[in-house]
């Protein structure tokens, strides 16, 4: 069997416990891949709008993210995944493309930043009432970089709409896509 890693890399308030996440990890886990978290902390507040608190919070995650993952021998797995969410969607990318990583990608309603650091192999999903990203630009850089683009209609930067149940389905789909996918 070869050996797997899923990396999982959270939003600034969308952490590794909320559904996305937490269902991607325990599908991958049934995979038989090895899980790691990272987790951020020390976000400044009011980001959404702001370049320079972004870029900060940018520069933050992937501190953070270099030193959560410095001891990992990414040369001893043969089957390496990054899963992500939001901000993590950028971090995931840079630390890829930085550290030359052959990956293979979830990015979770990503920004239009995580797309700087030309991300490749992967599947995305975004919801139409994303305020954090525009739909457009999501979907012209996801053919830009050919990567599988699925599209919520209705749905926020969560994937979630006003209607519980409707979510309920939602996350049903995207599980069973991600599952697909691992």
């Amino acid at each position: 069997m070869s050996k797997k890693l899923a990396i999982f890399f959270p939003g600034i308030g969308y952490h590794n416990d909320k559904p996305l996440l937490y269902y991607s990890r325990k599908l991958a886990a049934e995979a038989g891949f090895q899980c790691v978290r990272v987790d951020y902390n020390g976000f400044a507040s009011e980001i959404k709008g702001n370049a320079d608190k972004m870029r900060e919070a940018l520069e933050t995650a992937y501190s953070q993210t270099e030193l959560i993952l410095s001891d990992i021998d990414w040369k001893s797995y043969e089957n390496i995944i990054f899963i992500s969410k939001s901000i993590g969607t950028v971090v995931a990318a840079r630390y890829a493309k930085e550290y030359d990583i052959t990956c293979r990608n979830i990015y979770m309603t990503p920004l239009a930043e995580t797309f700087l650091f030309e991300p490749c192999n992967g599947i995305a999903f975004h919801g139409t009432a994303d305020s954090w990203a525009d739909t457009k630009i999501i979907k012209d850089k996801c053919i830009e970089y050919d990567i599988k683009l699925s599209i919520i209609p209705d749905a926020d930067h969560s994937l979630e709409t006003a209607d519980t149940m409707k979510n309920i389905a939602i996350i049903n789909k995207v599980m069973d896509e991600i599952k697909k996918y691992l």
